[in-house]
Order: structure tokens, then C-alpha cells, then sequence
């Protein structure tokens, strides 16, 4: 028998074949609809349109809604088809050229302390960050040149650095107890700086979009009596979108922010590597050339979920924005990649 490849257009066929107690899961969380987007094309377009794209006057359009956190993400399934390139060699080069200047080639001499000191790890270094986005605010500068060498001890270090800097800054700021990681990688993710980098911040309220989450997982105990995050991963995994990998639980998440995004969901911040690695891995595979990643944690102190946000912002050269009005204002991404495929690549690199 011919297999059928599962796509998102597929969603509601795939949810209506699932059992019971599943499909109602699934639909607890999630809502959709499937709509037909019609185009006529003028004659002198016909020759092109079917060359380029084939038969697409008729287009099925998805929006997924995650109903418990208000996440909407709208999917086209001729956009999701188009190819992603891998960068050419001699833009490699020209990266690695690129991060051995500034000032984080020499940290320790071309950036500020905090007043706590630095936190040194094996491969990451920490340094105050000059403009900061808030009070307590420190930079994670890579000691490895080459901007592309990502490897499991690497992000490991680079965790383990933001944690120790958290603690130190805890003990200069008893009030502030609420830490959150963010990684841009090169200048399409918002990097400044080519040099490898993170940034960790530490404050006494927390960020909006963690805090909506959280909000939105103990609404959702409240009424089903239920872990979210629980029930959120069985949903991926229902659908075909979630996998466990090395205590990690990693999923193609269903209503992306952009292109790619995945979502990884840990108890420890030490379970985190493994898996991040191995999505750095398959985006590098894939030719993603710039990402964004983020970790949502508890406060310091207290026991609860790592939540671990990375996503594809595009290609390195390309002059058009990956956002528009549509995720400034609408709410409601609009993505090219299907996370059907982003599963067949990230089972590729975490199953044997």
C-alpha cells in the first residue's frame, strides 16, 4: 500500500483518525480550519505559474489556534514547499572572518565586568552587557571562533553559565529571582555582533510571554486537572509532531512563531543539551543559516518546567523581513515551513 506523507493541510483527517480520548485531547487544545484560497491567473502568467509552482489557482490554507495560550499560526502549503538553500562556502568563510574581530575576540579586555565579576565556563565567558535590555543584563560570549560549532558539551556550558551567572546576580539583587535565556544567532535573529553569543537577564517581574504561559498552564490545571505541558506533548505526539529524546520531550510545534520552530520541554536545566544540540544539528542539516532561541525558566529556587523555544529566521542575504503586520498586529504568523517535515528531519538526527 501506497504511504500517504502526513502534511498540515492533513490535520483535520489526521485528528478525525485518532482514537477517542486522543482526538479529544487533541481537540482541547487545538482548534483549525482548512479553507480553499482561489487565484486567476492572466494568460501571459499561465506558462511560468505551472513551471514554477504547478497547478495552484487553488490553494488550501490552515490556521491553527492553540485555544488555552491564544497562539494562531496560519500555514500555505505552496509556500511550504519551496526549498530551503544551504550557504554557499565562501559565505562560511566570510562568516568566520567576520567573528574573529570586535570586541568579543577579546572579552576580558574589550568588555565590561558586572560588579559580581565574570562567570568563567569551558567554553563560554560572560561579560555585563553595555546597552542592556534590562537591570541585570550579561552577555555569553562563545570562546570558540568559528560561529557554526554548536557541539551537546558546548550548549551544556553555555547553560550552565547563564544558571551560575543567575545565582550571582541573586546574591548582588535578592528581589530578582525570575532568570530567561535568549540566544540570536547572526544579524537576521537581531545579533549585533557575528562573534557567537547569548544573553541571560535576571529581574524581579516576570517577562510577559512566560508569564501569559504560565498563566495559561495553571488556567488549563484548574479546569481539566491536567498538566499542560503534559497534554500538549501527548497532543505533538498524537498528530505525529512529538518525540522523546534523553529526557527531553522535543516537538514540531503546531503553532509556530516562524519558520521551524521547535519546542523542547525539560525538568532540569542539565536535560536541555542533548536535545538543543540536536536541533542546532538538524537546522544545520536542514540550511538554516540564523535562529532564535529562548529558555523559559522557573524562578530561582523553585522546581518546574524549562521550556526551550529555538525557530529558523531566514536566510542570512535575503532583503525581505521574515515579519510583517500580520505577526506584529494581526497575532497570527504567517508560515512557509510544514512541521510534518520539520519532524521527518529532527527523527532523522534524535531516532536511531
Amino acid at each position: 500500500m501506497l504511504e500517504v506523507r502526513l502534511d498540515i493541510t492533513r490535520l483535520p483527517g489526521i485528528v478525525r483518525e485518532l482514537a477517542p480520548d486522543t482526538g479529544d485531547l487533541v481537540s482541547r487544545i487545538y482548534s483549525w480550519y482548512v479553507e480553499p484560497g482561489n487565484l486567476v491567473f492572466p494568460d501571459a502568467m499561465q506558462a511560468w505559474v505551472r513551471e514554477k509552482y504547478g497547478d495552484i489557482e487553488r490553494q488550501q490554507i490552515v490556521r491553527v489556534t492553540n485555544d488555552r495560550t491564544g497562539e494562531s499560526t496560519l500555514f500555505n502549503s505552496v509556500r511550504a514547499r519551496r526549498p530551503v538553500l544551504t550557504p554557499r562556502a565562501e559565505e562560511t568563510r566570510d562568516l568566520e572572518v567576520l567573528a574573529e574581530g570586535g570586541p568579543f575576540a577579546d572579552p576580558l579586555n574589550e568588555t565590561p565586568a558586572d560588579t559580581f565579576g565574570r562567570i568563567d565556563g569551558d567554553h563560554w565567558i560572560t561579560a555585563s552587557n553595555i546597552a542592556r535590555y534590562d537591570y541585570l543584563h550579561a552577555v555569553i560570549i562563545a570562546k570558540e571562533k568559528n560561529p557554526y560549532v554548536v557541539t551537546e558539551p558546548q550548549v551544556a556550558d553555555m547553560i550552565s553559565v547563564a544558571v551560575r551567572w543567575c545565582q550571582e546576580a541573586h546574591r548582588a539583587d535578592s528581589r530578582a529571582i525570575y532568570p530567561f535565556i535568549v540566544w540570536n544567532y547572526l544579524w537576521r535573529a537581531g545579533a549585533s555582533i557575528v562573534h557567537n553569543h547569548a544573553q541571560v537577564l535576571l529581574t524581579h517581574r516576570p517577562y510577559a510571554a512566560p508569564a501569559r504561559l504560565e498563566q495559561a498552564r495553571e488556567e488549563y490545571r484548574c479546569r481539566y486537572g491536567c498538566e499542560y505541558y503534559d497534554d500538549l506533548f501527548s497532543a505533538h505526539v498524537a498528530i505525529g509532531l512529538g518525540l522523546a529524546y534523553r529526557g527531553a520531550r522535543v516537538m514540531a510545534y503546531l503553532t509556530p512563531r516562524k519558520e521551524h520552530e521547535v519546542a523542547i520541554i525539560t525538568e532540569s536545566p542539565h536535560d536541555i543539551a542533548p536535545a538543543l544540540a540536536k536541533v542546532l544539528a538538524c537546522y544545520r542539516n536542514m540550511g538554516v543559516q540564523s535562529y532564535n532561541a529562548a529558555v523559559y525558566m522557573p524562578p530561582l529556587g523553585e522546581e518546574g518546567h524549562y521550556v526551550t523555544w529555538v525557530v529558523d529566521r531566514g536566510d542570512l542575504h535575503s532583503r525581505t523581513s521574515d515579519i510583517g503586520g500580520m505577526e506584529l498586529y494581526a497575532g497570527t504568523p504567517v508560515v512557509t515551513s510544514d512541521p510534518f517535515r520539520l519532524m521527518e528531519h529532527l527523527a532523522a538526527v534524535m531516532l536511531p
